[in-house]
């Protein structure tokens, strides 16, 4: 076989491979909040990962199944609903110092932490790059989420609707957003979202 033609079936092969179709039911899908998870952690004085996690994660999927790429995702994330499982609440409210006051999250002036996906690159049968702005504070940048697609079930036995489920991570500085604090914590800071999607009825 000629080097030029083994090369063009090649190409075409692992582009038919790089794009898959879903097993997912195409169609509008609501964030499940009591099976999704946002975490975050931080380096804290390069000892240890300081973790912590919203209560209040809402969004939604639009999934187009013969093509994935085209597919869209949102996420509202409440700043103020941030659980940091501080053992003395009764010495301080460290959740609401956190998500409330302007040194951090400054939910009292920007309550919603939001993400809005602009593109979407499949890179396997299961995994996709997700990229989007994310707006925190009031700052948006650029961010891209490593997604895997963990499964899909339709329909799920209690739900009665297709769902599918997702692992993802991404990885931000906070100085990029105005969180300018000493460096007791680390620039970089890992976010860790796992997630199960219901079909809208």
């Amino acid at each position: 076989m000629r080097p030029i033609l083994l090369a063009a079936l090649l190409f075409a092969s692992s582009s038919a491979l790089a794009a898959p179709a879903l097993d997912v039911p195409p169609g509008s899908y609501a964030l499940d909040p009591t099976h999704t998870s946002v975490t975050f952690k931080i380096s804290h004085f390069g000892l240890s990962n300081y973790t912590a996690r919203f209560a209040k994660v809402s969004g939604e999927a639009v999934v187009d199944a013969a093509n994935p790429a085209k597919s869209s995702v949102s996420v509202k994330i409440d700043a103020n609903s941030v659980k940091t499982d501080y053992p003395f609440p009764d010495k301080e409210d460290f959740d609401k110092k956190i998500g409330n006051s302007e040194a951090f999250l400054n939910g009292a002036k920007f309550p919603d932490i939001t993400f809005v996906s602009k593109s979407i690159t499949v890179t396997g049968p299961k995994t996709a790059k997700i990229s989007g702005d994310l707006t925190l504070r009031g700052v948006t940048k650029p961010v891209v989420l490593d997604t895997v697609l963990n499964g899909a079930l339709n329909p799920h036995p209690y739900m009665k609707v297709p769902v599918f489920g997702i692992s993802a991570t991404a990885k931000i500085k906070r100085t990029d957003f105005g969180l300018n604090f000493p460096p007791v914590l680390g620039d970089e800071v890992t976010i860790i979202i796992e997630a199960e999607l219901d079909k809208a009825k």
